[in-house]
């Protein structure tokens, strides 16, 4: 993952009209956050949107891919993102409308999750 100080302020400024949008460094790469939830990575100047079962078709169906990283072993590693449209990188609007499909699988993603059990002392 790569990511340059310009391409993070693009993203978050990209993302303007979704309210508060923070990014964090990370392996190399980023995320934006919209509140303490994960929405997009941030990787060689590249947009990829949180994707879940119910949002997968809509990326799928627009032909865009995956988010995949080499692992040690030289498996790709695939992981629930899928890139945001290259039309979209010009267009807060339309950025904003993927980047809320991508705030909704968030979410559905925590409420899934069972909470976690209190620490035993």
């Amino acid at each position: 993952m790569a990511l340059t100080r310009e391409f993070e302020t693009f993203a978050r400024d990209l993302f303007s009209e979704l309210g508060e949008v923070k990014s964090k460094r990370m392996f190399g790469g980023g995320a934006l956050y919209h509140g303490e939830l994960i929405f997009a990575l941030l990787d060689d100047d590249a947009i990829w949107i949180k994707v879940d079962g119910q949002s997968e078709p809509v990326f799928a169906e627009q032909g865009l891919p995956k988010f995949s990283y080499p692992m040690k072993d030289g498996r790709l590693m695939e992981m629930d993102y899928r890139r945001l449209p290259d039309e979209a990188l010009d267009d807060p609007a339309e950025a904003a409308r993927w980047g809320r499909m991508g705030i909704e699988a968030a979410l559905r993603k925590k409420a899934a999750k069972p909470p976690r059990k209190p620490r035993k002392n």
